[in-house]
């Protein structure tokens, strides 16, 4: 079993490019990998990790090897042995976080703070957010406004397809922070 952490980072991850915002508030482990970040970002987020993603720290990106040579191609480095803490030593930090190199969904992301851990809280954990994300693969900022506007109106002729593909459940002001904390229980790092 893990031992309980002693440093936590609070994160405030924005989806950028799309108003009214997205966003999520994360409370992680300082010495969590990336790797797990990557997951904690994915259940807080309402992604399915279908895609590649990156993290970028100080100019430098990282991101999982997927194939031989393919870091080199890209210009990114290893995440796998890297924790947060390595990366981010003080509140106020920024990074950038993207998701689906097709779509580019773009994140930012700040360490609003550094906190002692409590050894009641198991981490990671949401506490606050707005809105759900974008359906997977609805072709990044402009296919997702194109969707928008074609789910607000019943008449426009691609309303039939769009409503069929997108799912009766899709709701895009839908914030569920107990499913959350549910899907990141299951993760526990």
């Amino acid at each position: 079993m893990r031992p309980q952490c002693q440093r936590v980072y609070q994160l405030k991850i924005v989806l950028q490019d799309i108003r009214p915002q997205i966003w999520r508030r994360v409370q992680v482990p300082a010495d969590i990998r990336l790797g797990r970040l990557h997951l904690v970002f994915q259940f807080a987020l309402g992604w399915t990790n279908s895609h590649l993603h990156s993290f970028a720290f100080d100019g430098v990106q990282y991101t999982m090897p997927y194939e031989e040579g393919a870091l080199e191609e890209l210009q990114m480095e290893d995440e796998r042995n890297l924790s947060l803490e390595d990366l981010v030593k003080a509140a106020k930090t920024r990074f950038g976080y993207d998701y689906d190199f097709g779509d580019s969904w773009h994140h930012e992301v700040m360490v609003e703070k550094v906190l002692s851990a409590d050894p009641a809280i198991r981490y990671p954990i949401c506490l606050a957010g707005t809105r759900a994300c974008p359906p997977e693969d609805c072709g990044g900022v402009g296919g997702y406004a194109e969707l928008q506007k074609v789910l607000k109106n019943p008449k426009h002729p691609e309303y039939p397809d769009m409503k069929l593909w997108v799912g009766r459940r899709y709701d895009p002001e839908a914030f569920d922070l107990e499913r959350i904390n549910k899907a990141l229980n299951r993760l526990r790092v």
